[in-house]
């Protein structure tokens, strides 16, 4: 039980002593740096229930706390807030249970936890994936890996889009214009080979809607007429045919694809679970609409077409099956969620990884689904993201001006060597050395920028000012860790003999870090509970902040005594731990060395 919970049960049974009267929560906020004080309990939301002067209030609550509880020995009130100074024995006696524990904070599911099943990344298999994908694997991922250490269990996966007018495009493509061309005969990875169609579809597209308008058509009737489009329509039709020709290109082109994304998958060091296919999934949820007309929870227009009526939920009718009897994007969702739970029926909530302007779609998606009367329904969340831009502006994959991934991983590994080699970071180092530092550096610059920043809020993303050594970035908290590394292997006598209660008293400074330490467990939950990988980030940078602050203002092998110079090894150690903890929650390496 932390210092917190401890002083909000007695501040609750000093309330009820005093004015007979019941607080629900107690409010904290860290104490004002020019009061003294560890802990300050807001007094102003309890006047809702107790009548009074505040400032009095606190003086009752204060002078309780200090009787009752013997890690606050004393209090100061500045007008509606209660200043609490805790002992130093509490926090080194806290501080005693956690120095050598590398899973601190970290919470093991239990056999019978309902799992969670996060779903991201999930791309059109027509191009390589870019720096959108970038975000939104980088945000699944991390999300899923704080949920595993909230202690839940976690299913990562996602739904290939491998079907449509869009793959077909570029297979009409290759078709029309790659003289049989593969991955191995060009050198190039599948992904970027048939995205490479993709964009010749584009470009062949403008050309024959250019030469039809030149013959007195209009645009609308050239964008119609044009024959590739006419082309990748007709082979549109021969797949959902079976035919096997068409068939047999899909799954080639297809796999050409997979190959391409698992190389940038592990570049990127995320993971899946699962695979599911659109190929495989579109047909699904035909049936549990037919069901729900049955019940009412849909209703069929005179034409055939199947709807769900959410105006009364403050939406508008969705159409869920259309006149012809086939699927929409809403019914496949409705039927692929469903087939997860059967796939794993452990699961009790599911996240979905997907931009905002998704934001709708989600929200008709969880309605539908809580009419139907899935339990699980109520844990469903969409996990909505902002674009990320470049100073250059924005991407279109069709025109070729798309971002991609892993030209974007290489040019971060370029950028953290070329600013390393400018500060002399890495003198004395292998080439070999400098190599995979540089990639460390440089993907830990990328995935940090980008997850500190709120999920919601959008991203302009600049490469060089991600990598530096400065500040609030992947770069600064990297060469913290390594430092203290270095601190470690410098300490010449045995760090783990040396037990914190020889120790007496703190410096403030070390006060302040194991305060810091104290709330890691409970951000790890806020940040499961949010769903916001920012927030483990941002901890992460004020914690390292707290040290440095800490480095330069007390002496590590200066100290008075052997139990002060080994205390501070072990507090060293400790944040050093933290950091790689929460810093592989969120899917970056810390090097050793820097």
């Amino acid at each position: 039980m932390n210092i917190q919970h401890t002083i909000s049960e007695h501040v609750k049974a000093g309330v009820q002593e005093a004015y007979a009267v019941s607080l629900d929560t107690i409010e904290y906020q860290p104490t004002r740096k020019d009061f003294e004080g560890d802990i300050t309990v807001v007094v102003f939301p309890m006047l809702r229930v107790i009548k009074g002067n505040p400032v009095q209030i606190g003086e009752t609550i204060g002078t309780y706390l200090v009787d009752h509880v013997p890690a606050v020995i004393r209090y100061n009130v500045v007008k509606g807030f209660l200043n609490l100074v805790i002992a130093d024995q509490y926090y080194l006696d806290f501080f005693e249970t956690i120095k050598d524990d590398t899973q601190y904070g970290i919470v093991t599911p239990t056999a019978d936890s309902k799992a969670v099943l996060v779903e991201y990344s999930s791309p059109n298999t027509n191009k390589p994936l870019h720096l959108g994908h970038v975000r939104n694997n980088l945000l699944g991922y991390a999300v899923a890996e704080i949920i595993k250490a909230s202690g839940k269990k976690v299913y990562k996966t996602q739904i290939i889009n491998d079907r449509g007018i869009h793959i077909c495009k570029s297979m009409i493509a290759w078709q029309q214009f790659g003289n049989g061309e593969t991955p191995e005969s060009t050198g190039l990875k599948g992904d970027k080979l048939v995205g490479n169609y993709y964009v010749k579809f584009d470009q062949e597209y403008k050309k024959e809607i250019a030469g039809l308008i030149a013959t007195g058509k209009t645009e609308e009737e050239a964008k119609k007429e044009a024959p590739i489009l006419v082309a990748a329509q007709q082979m549109l039709l021969q797949w959902e045919a079976g035919n096997i020709g068409v068939i047999a290109l899909w799954k080639t082109m297809n796999q050409w694809v997979y190959d391409g994304f698992e190389q940038t998958y592990a570049a990127l060091g995320v993971d899946f679970d699962t695979y599911y296919y659109e190929s495989d999934t579109y047909l699904l949820g035909k049936d549990v609409i037919t069901d729900g007309l049955a019940s009412g929870i849909f209703y069929k227009k005179e034409d055939g077409s199947v709807w769900c009526d959410l105006t009364d939920d403050g939406l508008d009718e969705k159409l869920v099956l259309r006149s012809d009897g086939t699927a929409v994007y809403m019914t496949q969702d409705i039927g692929t969620a469903i087939q997860r739970v059967k796939d794993n029926p452990d699961i009790g909530g599911m996240i979905y990884t997907v931009g905002n302007e998704q934001d709708y779609h989600f929200k008709v998606l969880f309605l539908i689904l809580k009419k139907l009367g899935y339990d699980w329904s109520k844990q469903l969340h969409h996990l909505s993201y902002g674009m990320v831009d470049l100073p250059t502006g924005k991407m279109k994959s069709r025109e070729g001006t798309v971002v991609d991934a892993d030209d974007l991983i290489q040019e971060m590994t370029e950028t953290a060597g070329e600013i390393s080699k400018d500060l002399g970071k890495l003198a004395g180092y292998t080439a070999t050395e400098k190599e995979s530092i540089y990639q460390t550096i440089g993907l830990g610059a990328l995935k940090y920028f980008i997850l500190k920043v709120d999920p919601k809020k959008k991203i302009l993303f600049d490469p060089k000012e991600s990598v530096d050594f400065q500040g609030n970035t992947g770069p600064f908290i990297q060469y913290t860790y390594a430092r203290i590394q270095a601190i470690s292997r410098k300490a010449d006598f045995d760090a783990t003999v040396i037990t914190a209660t020889e120790v007496t008293k703190l410096h403030e400074k070390e006060k302040e870090l194991i305060k810091h330490l104290e709330t890691y467990p409970a951000l790890i939950q806020n940040a499961a509970k949010e769903l916001s990988p920012a927030l483990l980030a941002n901890y992460t940078y004020d914690l390292v902040k707290a040290y440095n602050s800490f480095f330069q203002n007390v002496s590590i092998f200066g100290a008075d005594t052997v139990q002060e110079k080994t205390f501070r090894v072990q507090l060293s150690r400790c944040v050093g731990n933290v950091i790689q903890s929460a810093f592989k929650m969120l899917g970056i390496h810390v090097p050793e060395r820097m």
